[in-house]
Parts: C-alpha cells; structure tokens; sequence
C-alpha cells in the first residue's frame, strides 16, 4: 500500500456500540447540553456580578471556559460517528481532535494547579492576598495556563505532523496521539519517547505546585482555632474534587493508551476514555456552583429574579 495514500482512519470502539447507537445518541446529546449549559450559567453569574471579579472566580470562569472548549472537542464529532455507517474519519480531523483533546486535557491540569496556589495565598497570606494577585499577576497566570500547555503539545505533535501512515485502524472513539503513532508507516520510537517526557512536564510542575500549596494550607491551619481551621478548608473543597475527579479521569485515559487493557469489557474502556472529557465538565460548574457560597447565593439571585420578571412580561405583553 502506498504510504500516501493512508487518509482516512476507522475508529473501531464504535463497532462494539452498534446495538445501542441511537440511545447513546441521545445520551451524548444530552450530556453536551448539559455541559453547555452548566457552564455558561457559571461564567454568565461570574461575569455578571461585580463581587465575584476576584482571582479565585476568574479562575473558575477559566475552567469552565476550557470545560467547553474539551467537551465540543469530543462530543459533536461523537455524535457524528453515531450517525455514520463506516466510523471514519480524515486524517486533518484527526489530527486537529488530537489537539483539542490534548491541550484540554493539559490546560485542565494548569488551570487546577493555579487555583491550589490561588487557595494557598488567600489562606496563608489573607492580609495580603489582593496585593499578591493582583490583576496582572492573574493574567498573567491565565496566560501561563494556557499557553504553556499550547506551545509544550504543539512542539510534541509537530513529529506527529511529519510521519506518513499505512494502517487505517484508531480504537478508541477519538483520536489521540499514541494510537495514532501506531498506524505509521515508521516505528518511530523517538515519539514515544518525547510524549513520556511531555507528560512529565505537563503533570510534575503542576503536582508539586499543588503539593506545595497544600502543605502550606495545612501547615497554616494547625495554628488556627477550629472554627477557623473549618471555614479555611471548606473553601479548598470544591478544588480537592475537581482535582480528585480529573485525576482519576486522566490515570484511566493514561493507563488505557499505554498498558494493555484487552482484560476489561469493552464497555467499561469506552466509559474510562471518555471521563477525562466528560464527568468534570459535568462535575465542575456543580461544585463551585453549589460548593462555592457567593457563587451560589448569586445564583439563586439570578434565578429568581428571572422567575419573578416572567408573570410580570405575561402582564405587560397581555396590556399590550
């Protein structure tokens, strides 16, 4: 076969899913609604109220920002496939899912870790936290979040760019760069090599960065009274979930791409695939929502006030 003329790949996890496609439709339908939804509601209270343009909110609008930006990566494509008969996909598609889903997935981590430092400094330094993260010193941690992950992937997935493929066979429900490496016409070890060496640099700086902050948070919280101590870890909660739960989400999504999993049902490897993508975006904008006080009260303002104004329109528009 020509190298060249390797184009379009199948992405077989699809085939185990025939049965029940359009069910899983609707479900994935569903589920990109609700992550839409939850998080613009989230950035819609955040952007709205002035009291809540503070680092820790800017952070969350960031997140669920990204929260969108991954599960639009994934879900319409998904959808697609759903429909199609042969689970196709051209290589440039291919190629721009992969970086969508990777710079999420790395940003995600970014965005988690900043917010550890964020909590860090509102705990340990309550007098001086405006002064410490101010609004430059928060773009410029925004940027860093962003663009070291774009830049770091993109160095990486530029060797993925050059290569040619003779096999034609993804399977998973989307493309990633590791199964993708694998249909090349090349062995191409020194690929494998850098994408190791990239997750160190997309996951160590991050955890000692969390480790730090929470070393100091608990170092802080000995010498508080317990009322204190309580109020202080109760705002770290809705963060220690999201990284909780992103965590456990990216080791399934690393453990499948690198170990052999052929064990587990075939079921339960889709579920694990796509829950870096999906049950955060779900999970998030519900615990700062609900897990964060003013961001709650706030809502609920928001709500009622809504509630309240439509008997009000029906009279106006009934007068009319």
């Amino acid at each position: 076969m020509d190298n060249a003329s390797v184009t379009t790949f199948t992405l077989a996890a699809y085939a185990v899913m025939e049965n029940y496609k359009y069910v899983q439709f609707t479900v994935f339908l569903l589920l990109y609604f609700i992550i839409i939804i939850l998080n613009i509601q989230l950035i819609s209270v955040i952007y709205r109220q002035k009291e809540l343009h503070q680092p820790m909110y800017v952070f969350t609008c960031f997140l669920s920002m990204n929260e969108i930006y991954g599960s639009t990566a994934l879900l319409p494509a998904t959808l697609g496939m759903l429909t199609s008969e042969t689970y196709e996909i051209t290589l440039k598609w291919c190629m721009a899912q992969i970086y969508f889903l990777h710079t999420y997935a790395s940003i995600e981590f970014c965005v988690l870790a900043v917010m550890g430092y964020d909590r860090y400094v509102a705990i340990c330094y309550p007098l001086h936290y405006h002064s410490i993260m101010s609004v430059s010193k928060v773009s410029r941690l925004v940027v860093l979040a962003c663009l070291y992950p774009l830049i770091l992937f993109a160095t990486h997935f530029s060797l993925t760019l050059q290569l040619k493929f003779c096999e034609r066979v993804i399977q998973k429900l989307y493309c990633v760069n590791f199964e993708l490496v694998k249909n090349s016409c090349s062995k191409a070890p020194h690929i494998n090599i850098v994408g190791l060496v990239l997750i160190m640099f997309l996951i160590v700086p991050q955890l000692l960065m969390i480790f730090f902050s929470y070393v100091q948070i608990l170092r802080v919280c000995q010498r508080l009274s317990k009322e204190s101590q309580a109020k202080a870890l109760k705002t770290c909660i809705p963060h220690l979930l999201s990284l909780a739960n992103y965590t456990i989400g990216s080791c399934f999504e690393i453990i499948q791409s690198r170990f052999d999993v052929s064990h587990i049902a075939h079921e339960a490897r889709i579920f694990m695939s796509i829950y870096f993508a999906i049950i955060p975006s779900v999970a998030n904008p519900v615990l700062y929502g609900l897990g964060t006080q003013l961001i709650r009260v706030h809502f609920f303002k928001l709500y009622f006030r809504c509630k309240s104004l439509r008997p009000k329109r029906r009279k106006t528009l009934a007068a009319a």
